[in-house]
């Protein structure tokens, strides 16, 4: 079963990370732009505030927002597995968290124009 992956098309930085993903991954990933897409909020039952706000994966029927979803991401593609490994490490997973919530927030702040 793949990994539905949520992200801003319309933010340069997050299209250029996933456009990254996107290259070296095999179709176990299915990429879902949230721009303007309704089925978006419908499928992950979030507003589009939320989805704007962090990065969301669906894996295997559950939501997982955040860092999480970089996980998840990450331990689908062969190459980058590995840090899929070394972020679950719990106290290495909390800095990362702590570290993506920051990121986010100045990447939401940067396309909060597009809430409709």
């Amino acid at each position: 079963m793949g990994i539905k992956v949520f992200f801003n098309n319309s933010c340069s930085i997050c299209r250029m990370e996933i456009n990254h993903y996107k290259k070296i991954s095999n179709s176990n990933l299915e990429w879902i732009d949230i721009t303007n897409n309704d089925d978006a909020l419908k499928l992950t039952s979030k507003s589009q505030k939320e989805l704007l706000r962090r990065l969301h994966v669906i894996d295997d029927g559950k939501v997982i927002g955040g860092a999480k979803a970089f996980v998840v991401i990450w331990s689908k593609i062969p190459k980058y597995k590995f840090l899929s490994k070394i972020f679950s490490i719990k106290p290495i997973f909390v800095l990362f968290h702590y570290a993506y919530e920051v990121v986010a927030f100045f990447l939401f702040l940067k396309n909060k124009n597009q809430l409709r």
